[in-house]
């Protein structure tokens, strides 16, 4: 199965690591360490040109998604489901 992130990205729901509100970035300082180490291995992608609602972390890369983690979610839930 499938989970779409926004603009033309879609990820393979079985490398879905996890899914995070855009705030954790501000208001965790290992959340900042992880995404700077991705930045540095160039693994993190932003997705179309509108504003960032959520961080997907999958198995390979950390993207920055315009959906809101909530809506993301029920996305990677609906799929678990069946």
């Amino acid at each position: 199965m499938y989970i779409h992130l926004g603009g033309e990205k879609i990820i393979r729901a079985s490398e879905l690591v996890a899914i995070f509100d855009i705030s954790i970035e501000q208001s965790s300082k290992l959340s900042k360490q992880f995404v700077a180490g991705a930045r540095e291995r160039k693994g993190v992608e932003v997705i179309g040109e509108e504003e960032s609602k959520s961080i997907v972390i999958t198995k390979q890369k950390v993207f920055y998604s315009p959906i809101s983690s909530s809506t993301l979610k029920k996305r990677a839930h609906h799929f678990a489901a069946t």
